[in-house]
């Protein structure tokens, strides 16, 4: 009897077969039909991942990155679905000035509208130099901002627009904060 095989890969992979031999000792097309093997296309994201550590010793970051690809190539999760059917675009952005000059940028409507198409936003809960919770404009999504010193004069911020309904929806938040934090580092550089 002749065994229909799913292709070991899709276009959702994303490392290398290199990468992935180097990290874990097996390359895509051995783990996918491991875990073909093991049932995990019913299998929940967590339940996968601890498969991968406990019965192949693969270690959490690397469990992860498997369990997440697996479950793409096997349509069982969309591109930057995160495994509760959320969806998430995230951007970062260093500049070349003090995280509290960064934080200022955020915090205040008024120095948001400089360089924010969209500064009208509900700030949840904030900490002084470190975090943001937001309610979008949209009123149904929400956007985390955290914020990193990097050096002398050097700070990172870092967003994740979370609660989108789909791929295309990332892809365009996933621009709309590339060209904001872009703006952001432009004015606060220049």
């Amino acid at each position: 009897m002749t065994k229909t095989r799913t292709p070991a890969r899709s276009a959702s992979t994303t490392m290398s077969d290199d990468a992935v031999f180097r990290a874990t000792g097996k390359r895509w097309d051995a783990w996918f039909a491991i875990l073909d093997e093991a049932g995990a296309r019913g299998m929940t994201h967590t339940a996968i991942a601890d498969h991968l550590h406990r019965k192949h010793g693969v270690p959490g970051w690397w469990n992860q990155m498997v369990a997440v690809n697996y479950e793409q190539a096997r349509g069982l999760r969309e591109k930057y679905q995160s495994c509760d059917g959320d969806f998430s675009a995230s951007s970062s952005k260093t500049v070349a000035a003090p995280l509290s000059k960064l934080f200022a940028a955020w915090e205040n409507e008024k120095a948001r509208a400089r360089w924010m198409p969209d500064p009208g936003f509900t700030v949840r809960k904030a900490t002084a130099k470190k975090s943001m919770r937001i309610t979008w404009v949209d009123g149904k999504t929400n956007v985390e901002v955290n914020f990193y010193a990097k050096g002398a004069g050097k700070s990172m911020a870092a967003v994740q627009h979370s609660n989108l309904k789909d791929a295309k929806d990332v892809e365009r938040k996933k621009a709309y904060w590339s060209r904001a934090l872009g703006t952001l580092k432009e004015r606060l550089e220049g």
